[in-house]
């Protein structure tokens, strides 16, 4: 019946807009923390559609207070169960040091040790000499997400029972990969393919086991 169609839209309508009032989760129960990067396209790298999580973007995508605000309020208000660290190669924050930053906005006439950091907040002040480490540059991108990932999960703002993993964005293959897994490294030379295994290994005969496994590839790959 069509006026069925038409209660059905309303009602889902009515759940999207009202979800806060409603107590209605964001449809994957997600949380990310990514880079701002334009290079980055989380819904694509993650599969992930509108509605489907909180995404919270920084330079470099990493924590700092306001993303540890953001992912307490979601985590302990809004439902949220997992929460996903978005890293990507070739981050503009491995480019330069925090001290080098500083400098550069000193020469800029800019005292960054009398400013606020936030405006909404002057009670927010950072330490003297603390504004390098504010700016949170980092050298390894691998590192990095790993830091981040343990940076949440020791954080006591957010409920021990959150399920939180990162990952890497390969800007230049577009594909997600777990940190120091660089599938790219094992595959150009022959020292890279032998490197974590016996080196006559394809000379050997396979196992019947891997025989097994074999034929069972080639029946499902036969169309």
């Amino acid at each position: 019946m069509l006026y069925k169609e038409i209660e059905l839209e309303i009602a889902e309508r009515k759940a999207w807009a009202l979800r806060r009032q409603l107590g209605i989760p964001n449809n994957r129960q997600l949380w990310v923390l990514a880079c701002m990067d334009e290079r980055l396209p989380v819904e694509e790298a993650l599969g992930i559609k509108e509605g489907d999580a909180h995404i919270f973007r920084n330079a470099g995508g990493v924590v700092t207070d306001d993303a540890i605000r953001s992912a307490m309020l979601s985590t302990n208000f809004f439902r949220t169960k997992e929460i996903i660290v978005i890293n990507h190669t070739e981050c503009g924050m491995m480019t330069a040091c925090g001290d080098f930053i500083r400098k550069a906005l000193e020469d800029k006439g800019i005292d960054v040790y009398n400013l606020q950091i936030d405006p909404a907040l002057p009670e927010l002040q950072l330490e003297q000499g603390a504004f390098p480490k504010w700016i949170k540059t980092f050298s390894d991108v691998d590192e990095a997400c790993i830091e981040q990932v343990e940076l949440l999960r020791n954080c006591p703002l957010i409920p021990k029972d959150v399920i939180i993993h990162g990952y890497i964005w390969e800007v230049e293959s577009r594909t997600l990969r777990r940190p120091y897994e660089r599938l790219s490294e094992r595959v150009n030379t022959a020292e890279a393919m032998s490197s974590d295994r016996d080196p006559y290994h394809l000379l050997q005969p396979c196992s019947t086991e891997e025989a097994k496994m074999g034929e069972k590839k080639a029946v499902k790959a036969t169309p």
